[in-house]
């Protein structure tokens, strides 16, 4: 890289060689009081006045030397420009020209005019030595070496010439290899010294960039030496460690920083060898990378490289938002986000680890499921919210009751747990039933008190015989059977348990094919006016008869249908054949079916409507569609516009099983009702109790006032209906006073009897 020409040096660098021309200024006053002594010397020895004029000429220069860099030293460099350090470049070459033309004077002088030796050689020797030193001070400025160089050597050369004589001559010449090799030498230290400045610009912007880009790095950095020393630490990595100054750490043993900040800063004690060791494994290709917890909630993962010297580069970044992310990710998938409880998943996982853990423990576990009884009717009256409050309530209650047992959450409004070993089997089952007692009574949520009771169910094994799914279900044919017995009551699993609940799934395959190939038949009770006089409907009831076990109780029958998803097929069924046979029937007898709740739950039930009027040709008003509380627990709203919309098209909506629900009353005035249907529980010993009586009364009264008709089902004795006359409490009786349920070609029959005047049974006969 040479620079041929000042126009291709960068700015600062030229300045920097011009400034060179005004340095090293305690040479110049030692040259020139050599200079002027030589000078002062030769005019004593020779008498030359012009040695004494040379001296004052040398201190006269000096002066003018000194005062221009007195004035280039007050310049703002800063703002000079290439064209200015080019003048002041010309300015300092001309002063130190000066000094060299007159040495060179004063040696041609010596040479020609004095003839005199010691003038010679002491001229030639101040002279020879200030151009080795021209080297030294000039060789910043090309213009400076040639201009001193010629003006010393010129004037010496000439003066030999001049002399005549052969050998000064031959002398003479050779000060031009001299002048050249100055010239030589300046140039090239110049450029040695161009060259090393650039090179050392780049290495410094090199340098700042990496630096910067260290500095900057989102990831700390450590490079150490085969013996474990630092020797690059980046800001980021003293950050995240909390060890000091980076500039500090330099050439420090790794290891003893660590150390360092586990004494003085968040790091646990054990952690700096943990991560020395890691490194280690990491570096060697033993782990891809290495996750460490600090305190303060700090997660960093580092990863390690080894250098071909022996050393190792670790990189390492803060992963803190990624973990408290990972962790709340796994948080939702293994917990209830309502409850925070263990889902089924993790419930069975922690079960399965528990198992693991304690592979020789021997002893009795147990497992259990716990249900919250009518829990729907707290959302129904309270809202889905305070239902949730109530939720983690219970929840957190079971939780504080179940000491060392593992809590799940089932689904819904059930609750798993598992029971670790015990001593023996009474132990154990001992606190099973205490923490179903615990969990009984009162809770709060809302600023309203719920009385809760949970039915349980549960099983007791061996933990070598646990296995999840099996004893789940022995769990849930527990409770089943707990729920069937009474509410709020807690079974334990016997083996008879299963037998009855394979039993139960022949009989669901059973029902499910009488279903498909239309095996079921219907049945029809007819109501009667209150007199007896005429019959004026006849509510269709499914019936059962299975080819082994024989006939099976609607209830029991029904209830499966409903778990299994194909009451609607049933209600289908029914919807069809009660229109069908209501057509042989005399044109003022109507026919009632029941709709489930599963029915309507979407529109469908509209189109079977529809499809079953048309295809028996009967007409809307002749059919009654009856409804239970239990159809507007879930999307109240949707059903009332179903059956807005059946009301509208001329069909008459009853609601059964009057006064058996939560909260009756309150859908009186506000669903789209023609008929009320009173249950038969309204009926119990009104004949001997007033106060049933009156309850009877009252709500017929009430129904009368919102312009509805009444149904009274269950009406068994002449006692009951001659009451129910007496107090006009009553439109419709339905009973076993009047009649059981009888075949469709009966309606007709009976119908025709009744011209004859009504005689009501004495004694109820089961249909």
């Amino acid at each position: 890289m040479k620079p041929h020409n000042p126009g291709r040096v960068p700015t600062d660098v030229y300045l920097s060689f011009v400034s060179s021309l005004s340095g090293n200024r305690m040479t110049l006053l030692v040259g020139v009081i050599v200079h002027a002594a030589t000078c002062l010397a030769i005019a004593a020895k020779t008498q030359s006045f012009l040695y004494l004029i040379l001296a004052a000429a040398f201190v006269l220069v000096f002066g003018g030397r000194m005062a221009i860099f007195w004035q280039f030293d007050r310049v703002d460099k800063e703002r000079l420009s290439y064209a200015g350090i080019q003048h002041w470049e010309r300015i300092l070459v001309a002063g130190a020209a000066g000094t060299t033309t007159l040495l060179g004077i004063a040696s041609g002088y010596a040479i020609f005019f004095l003839g005199d030796g010691f003038a010679e050689l002491a001229c030639i020797a101040v002279t020879m030595a200030t151009m080795v030193s021209v080297v030294g001070r000039n060789y910043g400025s090309r213009m400076a070496i040639d201009l001193q160089t010629f003006s010393c050597c010129l004037p010496m050369i000439i003066c030999s010439l001049m002399a005549l004589d052969f050998y000064r001559g031959i002398l003479s010449i050779f000060l031009i290899p001299f002048w050249l090799t100055t010239r030589a030498m300046a140039n090239g230290v110049r450029e040695f010294l161009y060259e090393n400045v650039i090179a050392r610009r780049e290495i410094t912007v090199i340098a700042d960039r990496f630096d910067t880009a260290l500095n900057n790095m989102p990831h700390g950095l450590v490079m150490v030496d085969p013996e474990n020393r630092i020797q690059v630490i980046n800001r980021k990595a003293c950050e995240l460690l909390k060890i000091g100054d980076p500039e500090r750490l330099k050439e420090r043993d790794l290891s003893a920083v660590l150390r360092y900040g586990a004494r003085y800063s968040f790091m646990d004690s054990t952690q700096p060898e943990l991560i020395l060791r890691q490194m280690t494994q990491v570096a060697d290709g033993k782990l891809s990378r290495m996750l460490i917890h600090f305190p303060e909630d700090l997660s960093l993962e580092f990863s390690a490289s080894r250098r071909p010297d022996g050393g190792a580069v670790l990189i390492f970044e803060d992963v803190s938002s990624r973990v408290k992310a990972e962790q709340k990710i796994l948080h939702m998938v293994r917990f209830d986000a309502l409850t925070g409880l263990p889902n089924r998943e993790y419930f069975s996982h922690l079960v399965q680890d528990y198992l693991n853990k304690h592979p020789k423990k021997r002893g009795p576990v147990a497992f259990m499921v716990l249900d919250i009884d009518e829990f729907k009717h707290v959302n129904d009256m309270r809202g889905h919210i305070t239902g949730d409050h109530l939720l983690c309530a219970i929840a957190n209650r079971i939780e504080e009751q179940a000491r060392k047992a593992i809590v799940g959450r089932l689904m819904g409004d059930q609750f798993i747990l598992f029971f670790p070993h015990a001593k023996d089997m009474e132990a154990l089952d001992a606190e099973v039933r205490r923490l179903h007692a615990a969990i009984q009574g009162n809770y709060e949520a809302d600023d309203v008190t719920f009385l809760v009771s949970l039915s349980g169910g549960f099983a007791l094994l061996e933990s070598d015989a646990f296995a999840m799914e099996e004893w789940s279900i022995k769990a849930d044919l527990a409770l089943f059977e707990s729920k069937s017995k009474q509410r709020g009551g807690i079974a334990s699993f016997e083996r008879e348990m299963d037998g009855r609940y394979i039993e139960q799934q022949k009989l669901k395959a059973d029902l499910r094919e009488a279903v498909g190939m239309q095996g079921l038949s219907i049945a029809y009770q007819p109501m009667f006016k209150a007199d007896g006089s005429r019959i004026e409907c006849a509510e269709a009831l499914a019936r059962w008869v299975h080819p082994e076990k024989g006939a099976i109780p609607p209830d029991v029958f029904i209830r499966l249908a409903e778990e299994m998803g194909i009451i609607s097929d049933i209600t289908r069924f029914i919807l069809m054949k009660a229109c069908a046979d209501c057509m042989t029937w005399p044109e003022h007898i109507a026919v009632s079916v029941n709709l489930s709740a599963r029915d309507l739950r979407d529109a469908d039930i509209l189109s079977v409507v529809s499809e079953a009027l048309s295809a028996s040709g009967l007409g809307p008003e002749r059919l009654h569609l009856e409804i239970t509380e239990s159809c507007l627990i879930d999307e109240p709203a949707a059903v009332r516009a179903i059956l807005a919309d059946l009301r509208a098209r001329g069909i008459t909506i009853a609601i059964d099983d009057f006064g058996t629900g939560f909260s009756s009353l309150s859908y009186l005035d506000t669903l789209p009702l023609d008929i009320v249907k009173i249950d038969r529980s309204f009926l119990r010993n009104i004949v001997e109790d007033d106060r049933r009586l009156k309850l009877l009364r009252g709500t017929v009264n009430l129904a009368r006032e919102l312009g509805l008709k009444i149904v009274t089902e269950g009406v068994e004795t002449t006692e009951q209906l001659a009451l129910l006359n007496k107090y006009r409490a009553t439109d419709l009786v339905q009973g076993y006073v009047f009649s059981p349920a009888v075949p469709a070609q009966n309606i007709a029959i009976l119908s025709q009897s009744l011209a004859g005047g009504p005689t009501p049974r004495r004694r109820p006969k089961v249909a």
